[in-house]
């Protein structure tokens, strides 16, 4: 049991690691209001951003995030 925990321990900390890196590799939302005015959904970006790399970069935050949660309640369980 004491080697499965440590294996999972280290999982999780390279997940915390790639979490904190695809976090701050995405863009700010800098447009603000000015943005939801003129459209932005209209643009190119805007249409294919699921394609795009900010895209991609949004479903690796979800997955990292959902994969966190879930260990931290495993490593949490008082083995």
């Amino acid at each position: 049991m004491a080697a499965l925990r440590v294996i999972i321990t280290i999982l999780y900390v390279l997940i915390c690691v790639a979490l904190v890196v695809v976090v701050l590799m995405q863009e700010g939302n800098s447009e603000g209001l000015s943005g939801a005015i003129n459209g932005v959904a209209d643009t190119y970006w805007g249409k294919n951003k699921g394609r795009s790399m900010e895209g991609t970069l949004m479903k690796a935050t979800k997955i990292l995030a959902a994969l966190f949660i879930v260990f931290s309640v495993v490593l949490n369980l008082g083995w």
